[in-house]
């Protein structure tokens, strides 16, 4: 969805901060709605003042996903925008109240302090080492909903943190199925993966090392930083290990890098990466033909330009709001986050319990939600994804979005079968 990765240096410097801002006053102030109260016979607490729902958003606007961020937040106020001029949520309107992290761990961390006690839940938090950071204050004293635009399996069991789609370890499973199935990868090959350290990337290295000891494949690991921009030492070492192909798990700089790299040398493998890993402003530079050639991305979701009712008028609805901005699968992920949030929302008003714990059992009773991007989500588990589906997309600069589908959404019998954590 999903985001620049801390190193673990930055670990320490969390947990620092942590044990500050865990204890951070949960005395709500007066106006935010702290307490329950009865409007019309519809229980409410955080977050709500007055007429007004105030969900949370913490995004990445000037780090190294400021593509992403800048996306997922104009596609959830356009959300907020909608469901406000349709009548709001039991008679209030709802607002998105955004702060930017830079992915900065400590300012991801004391954004999510500032805003927590304002908020009713977040629909939007990028950046799975930040989500994780403050995952035992979520669990434990605040209890409001988030819906992070991260895929780190370290975030399941927690039934107020909400993955959407496939995990990075399950999406990696099923891109290594497409190398085996599409691109000629058998039993006895190497296969390179290139990650960031951290959760994101040691997430997706799980998913490469379990469908690797299934089909008899070797992984070759190449650990970088998200401060690493060039990839030619790594192309190289997997260039001399002989890989077939390889998995990326960084960001889109770095995919390009590696694609770009590997084609200039002469090195034609396929190459796939994460949701995270491209962006279609990507294609304008000189990576963009070797990304057409030979680079895929595995998805939770069809694309921004997918060939369905909701995707035709979410793209007529962006590009009207943001006209001067580029099309891309952000919009796709910010949407369907602030869609999953509202139908939580609207379903907790029918129950009459607009507090953080009506709206968390009430996003746990939808076990099949489709925005129109060919892929159900089941938010009944909190132990699981709410899919093990993935699509396959190819960058291609001549259809909406930058990016086509080269396969369908589904999960591999590997990814059907995998238990995350076990």
């Amino acid at each position: 969805m999903t985001t620049r990765y801390a190193a673990r240096a930055a670990a320490g410097a969390l947990a620092a901060l942590l044990v500050l801002a865990g204890c951070s006053s949960k005395a709500k102030d007066s106006d935010d709605g702290g307490g329950d109260k009865a409007a019309g016979g519809v229980k409410t607490g955080e977050g709500i003042s007055g007429k007004t729902i105030t969900l949370g958003a913490l995004t990445d606007m000037t780090g190294v996903y400021a593509t992403l961020g800048k996306s997922v937040t104009q596609a959830q106020q356009l959300y907020v925008k909608q469901l406000n001029a349709a009548g709001g949520v039991c008679g209030y309107k709802v607002a998105l109240s955004v702060r930017d992290h830079g992915y900065d761990p400590q300012k991801a961390v004391s954004g999510y302090t500032e805003l927590e006690p304002k908020v009713l839940g977040f629909a939007q938090f990028i950046g799975s080492p930040f989500v994780a950071a403050v995952k035992q204050r979520i669990d434990g004293q605040d209890k409001g909903l988030v819906l992070p635009q991260a895929w780190s399996a370290a975030l399941l069991g927690s039934p107020y943190i909400r993955v959407i789609g496939s995990t990075y370890d399950i999406e990696t499973i099923n891109a290594v199925d497409f190398l085996i199935k599409e691109k000629g990868v058998k039993k006895g090959d190497r296969i390179g993966h290139v990650y960031f350290e951290g959760d994101y990337g040691e997430s997706a290295l799980v998913g490469s090392r379990h469908i690797a000891e299934e089909a008899g494949l070797t992984v070759v690991e190449q650990k970088i930083k998200p401060t690493d921009n060039d990839m030619t030492a790594q192309v190289t070492a997997l260039k001399q290990a002989g890989v077939k192909a390889i998995v990326i798990s960084a960001g889109p700089r770095q995919a390009a890098s590696l694609v770009g790299v590997a084609a200039a040398s002469g090195f034609a493998v396929p190459v796939i990466g994460n949701n995270s890993a491209f962006a279609p402003q990507l294609l304008a530079t000189q990576a963009g033909p070797a990304l057409m050639k030979n680079y895929y991305v595995a998805s939770p979701s069809l694309p921004i330009g997918a060939d369905t009712p909701e995707a035709k008028k979410l793209v007529a609805d962006y590009r009207a709001a943001y006209p001067n901005d580029a099309l891309d699968n952000g919009i796709v992920a910010g949407w369907t986050a602030a869609s999953a949030f509202g139908e939580a929302l609207k379903k907790a008003c029918a129950n009459k319990d607009l507090t953080r714990e009506g709206v968390d059992k009430a996003l746990l009773s939808i076990d099949s939600y489709d925005v129109g991007f060919g892929v159900a989500q089941n938010f009944t588990d909190p132990k699981a994804p709410s899919s093990r589906e993935s699509v396959i997309l190819q960058p291609d600069k001549g259809v909406t979005g930058g990016m086509k589908v080269v396969r369908e959404a589904g999960a591999s019998e590997v990814a059907a079968a995998y238990t995350p954590g076990a």
